[in-house]
């Protein structure tokens, strides 16, 4: 069921991103501060915000899994976590680069967006090693929904408490868009944070497509084994009724095939 339409969403994110590329690098003007090196906003900011609403829907899910039992919203859960993550990667090696070039170090610890950022990538970093520690299916996604769902209130908490900061270096280019971003640079944003959004949603059901045909595989190799479990006594029941000889072994065989029945 998620690899429905999944080529067109697939052809419409690459547009999309080759789009945001080709404006980015053609169209949009440079910085009057920074030049060039200001382009990696488009790839940065809209990652950053994918990975935090990607964290968010991961406890919505778990929320859901925890009311319903459905072991399918734990699955969501798990996939939309794993893929934040990975996005959540790439807004740190993005942002240590613009920082290199734009304040002359790759990291600043005195920097509460920064810091606040790592933070919930570190908490999320130990979603998989909890998880798998715990052996018992059930326990394990009950668990895990818990832990999704705590990490995931603490997303728009640490959110607002940073944008309250008054120490900071990083820009606050969300507060006011229009006037932060004139312009071509607006319309270059919008469209890569939708299609950074296109992206994340496009992997989520990959994976969750992946996940499931995997499910399903396996599910057909247990009942294939079941059938092989139950028909083993009737295959070994046939060469009973040829031991022995006269009433006994006649008696043995008959005993055999009422078993097997």
């Amino acid at each position: 069921m998620y690899g429905k339409r999944l080529r067109p969403l697939a052809l419409t994110t690459f547009a999309a991103l080759t789009l945001t590329l080709v404006l980015a690098f053609f169209w949009a003007p440079d910085d009057a501060n920074q030049g060039f090196l200001q382009k990696i906003f488009y790839l940065h900011v809209p990652l950053a915000i994918v990975t935090l609403c990607g964290f968010v829907y991961a406890g919505l899910a778990a929320i859901a899994h925890l009311r319903t039992r459905d072991s399918r919203w734990d699955m969501r859960s798990y996939v939309a976590i794993h893929l934040s993550l990975v996005f959540g990667v790439g807004v740190l090696i993005s942002g240590s680069i613009w920082a290199k070039g734009s304040w002359g170090v790759w990291w600043d610890w005195s920097e509460p967006t920064l810091v606040s950022f790592l933070l919930i990538m570190l908490l999320y970093a130990t979603y998989q090693p909890l998880r798998f520690a715990i052996e018992d299916p059930e326990r394990q996604a009950r668990y895990a929904s818990v832990f999704a769902i705590t990490a995931g209130a603490f997303v728009p908490i640490n959110f607002v408490i940073v944008r309250l900061s008054t120490a900071y270096l990083h820009p606050r280019v969300l507060g006011d868009i229009s006037a932060n971003l004139p312009g071509r640079f607006q319309v270059v944003f919008y469209l890569s944070l939708i299609s950074m959004a296109l992206l994340w949603i496009t992997l989520w059901r990959y994976e969750m497509t992946s996940k499931h045909a995997g499910a399903q595989l396996r599910a057909l190799r247990r009942a294939l084994a079941g059938d092989e479990d139950e028909s083993m006594p009737r295959r070994s029941a046939v060469p009973t009724l040829n031991v022995g000889s006269g009433a006994g072994g006649t008696r043995a065989g008959g005993d055999s095939v009422g078993a097997a029945r």
